[in-house]
This record gives structure tokens, C-alpha cells and sequence, in this order.
């Protein structure tokens, strides 16, 4: 497991990312907003008013925590998480609904979702999990 809360003066901490209780590792930070897009019954959460971080480790069940050590678990939410699954049909980009498979059918697919974030067309922010741009997830293409 990783030791990446340990504090040390080597190593200041990055004030956006923060540990998973259940796997060790960082996590980045995410908005409430995100998190209320993606849960199954949003009015039955509240926010703590702590901070709040994506765990995007396939692995782990846990989607997001807090830095209060809560979470929430794939269980809670309505999205799938495309990072978390490693099957053809998982989504790469939220904003326009491309698939694993479509992006490795169709190396095109990235340069139009490259040209709509330039456009500003993109709500990667709250429509991807993460919180953040999905182009990152997309396949390399050789």
C-alpha cells in the first residue's frame, strides 16, 4: 500500500489530492456538483462540508471520500465509472457518449471530442466522474 499521506518536509502535501481510506493511494480532488450528478438518489446525501476526492483505482469499490474518510461506492451511484471497468463498453467520454470500443474502432472519435472541448462544448467537469477531461482516458492508438 502506498504511504502518500505520510507528511514529510521533503514533500509538502498537495492540498488537491488527498488518500483513499480503502486503497492508500491519492486521490483528486472533486466538486460536490460532480458527485450530486452521479449518485442514484442525490436528496439522501449530504455533504459534510469536508473536501472530496475521486479514487479512480479499477480495483477499488470506492468512487469517492471525503477527507473525513467517508465514501461513496460504485453501489451509490447511478454512471458507471469507465476507468473502474475494463470492458469494451465502458464509457470514455461522458460528454458525448464514446465507449472503449468505439474509441479504439475509431482513432477519429478523439480528434472530434479534441475539437468540441476547444469549442467549449464539453461538460466533462460534472458529467465525467472524475471531474475531470476525459481525454486523458481515451486508448493510445499505435
Amino acid at each position: 500500500m502506498s504511504d502518500c499521506c505520510t507528511m514529510t518536509e521533503e514533500k509538502p502535501p498537495n492540498p488537491n489530492k488527498h488518500c483513499c481510506p480503502d486503497n492508500g493511494r491519492a486521490g483528486a480532488e472533486v466538486s460536490v456538483k460532480t458527485i450530486a450528478h452521479h449518485l442514484k438518489h442525490p436528496w439522501t446525501w449530504r455533504d459534510a462540508g469536508v473536501r472530496y476526492f475521486f479514487c479512480g483505482d479499477p480495483e477499488c469499490n470506492v468512487v469517492y471520500f471525503g477527507d473525513d474518510d467517508s465514501v461513496i461506492t460504485r453501489q451509490q451511484l447511478r454512471t458507471r465509472v469507465g476507468v473502474k471497468e475494463a470492458v469494451p463498453d465502458a464509457p470514455v467520454c461522458y460528454c458525448f457518449g464514446v465507449s472503449h470500443a468505439d474509441a479504439v474502432q475509431d482513432a477519429s472519435i478523439r480528434e472530434y471530442v479534441i475539437e468540441q472541448t476547444r469549442q467549449q462544448q464539453c461538460s466533462c467537469d460534472v458529467s465525467n466522474p472524475s471531474g475531470r477531461c476525459c481525454l486523458k482516458d481515451f486508448p493510445r492508438h499505435s
